[in-house]
């Protein structure tokens, strides 16, 4: 009998005017595939707004960051720390980390010059209190150290308890990965493969110029505006698809099915439901995906995006042809590689018919992301 290997998710997701996503010159960012350009949005934007709900829904918030030394300093000013020794702790919890990982000056949000490291650290939130803690119990020797010559201080915290801290995992991390080359035995595989997201069809950028009135100018009669400026927006509909190594989550979880089973239904679910936020307030996008597609196999993980190499032409919108492609391609492509390696499928669609191509009909997206979870761990005893 075969083993639940992967679990595929795929959506077909219709965005109206936004922009979700946008590159260093606040347009919608683009992809050409088959010919023509599309709206792209990248894989780390969704990933990110995904990570956030995974850690809300489960407490166990992670934090990505270059400034330990301000996060460390922070909490210890709460503890009455006069700033300059609160510092000096940041300092050294950065110093004893490990020669892999440096202090660099940068500059904060006031345009201020701060201590940061020269990578980007991904802890639990709860090592932060951890570290704080290491920093506070070896208070007179931070003090001493720090009160050396710059070129002259070294780090004086217990190395392996820092390196410890910084090595922990909580759920994200095991799921999505963590590359920190510069610390040994730090580094995770990630579970999970997100595709930037694109349009079935091709996209062009709207452009959109505005104003802003002067209520106090209006008032006075003086014609014009306080502020022009013109923003960029697209609308599409979109394919999405990520998928899940079951194996390999289940390495990073020291084979513990319980946690697993509750990691990949909370993904599944932070996939459907949550939206990047560029120029949300400006646009409301709050859609969700009008199809969703999930399927368990034994073989190999499988991208349907292939379905939309030449671009959908409009008929009565995008998103119907879209459909019959996806239905289309789906059947096709599981025939190539074997009927029996995908273990089980499902789907759940708005305003269509049921699509028996893409396996069971569920009611809700909470019903389809249960029986995933079922057909690859099995069904929870009562």
């Amino acid at each position: 009998m075969s083993t639940p290997r992967f679990i595929d998710i795929h959506a077909l997701q219709t965005v109206p005017f936004s922009n979700l996503n946008r590159d260093d010159q606040g347009a919608p960012k683009t992809v050409v595939f088959g010919g023509v350009e599309r709206t792209r949005i990248s894989s780390q934007s969704w990933k990110r707004v995904i990570r956030h709900e995974v850690e809300r829904v489960l407490g166990d918030p992670a934090v990505r960051t270059r400034r330990v030394v301000r996060g460390v300093a922070e909490r210890l000013e709460k503890q009455g720390w006069p700033k300059e020794e609160a510092e000096a702790a940041g300092r050294q919890v950065a110093r004893s980390a490990g020669s892999g990982i440096k202090l660099e000056r940068s500059k904060d949000e006031q345009d201020e010059e701060v201590l940061t490291t020269s990578v980007l650290l991904y802890l639990p939130e709860a090592g932060m209190e951890e570290l704080t803690a290491i920093a506070a119990e070896h208070r007179d020797a931070v003090v001493v150290e720090e009160a050396k010559p710059e070129k002259k201080r070294k780090g004086v915290l217990p190395g392996a308890a820092i390196a410890e801290v910084l090595g922990r995992r909580n759920g994200t991390i095991n799921l999505f990965g963590r590359m920190l080359a510069e610390l040994p035995g730090a580094n995770v595989d990630g579970a999970v493969q997100l595709a930037h997201a694109f349009t079935t069809h091709s996209t062009s950028v709207e452009y959109d110029f505005f104003s802003a009135v002067d209520d106090v100018e209006q008032e006075l009669g003086i014609p014009g505006s306080g502020h022009i400026n013109t923003a960029m927006f697209s609308a599409g509909t979109f394919y999405r698809y990520a998928n899940i190594d079951l194996r390999g989550l289940d390495a990073n979880l020291g084979k513990d099915t319980a946690a697993a089973r509750e990691l990949v239904k909370t993904f599944l679910d932070a996939f459907i439901t949550k939206l990047p936020t560029g120029k949300a307030n400006a646009t409301a996008p709050a859609s969700v995906p009008d199809l969703v597609h999930v399927a368990v196999r034994a073989d190999r993980p499988l991208s349907l995006a292939t379905a939309f190499e030449a671009p959908v032409q409009p008929a009565e919108g995008h998103l119907a042809p879209s459909l019959d492609k996806i239905v289309a391609y789906a059947e096709s492509v599981n025939t190539l590689l074997g009927a029996d390696q995908r273990l089980w499928s499902g789907h759940t669609i708005a305003g269509r018919d049921k699509l028996t191509q893409l396996g069971d009909h569920h009611a809700s997206f909470a019903d389809l992301t249960t029986a995933a979870v079922a057909a690859a761990y099995g069904r929870e005893s009562a």
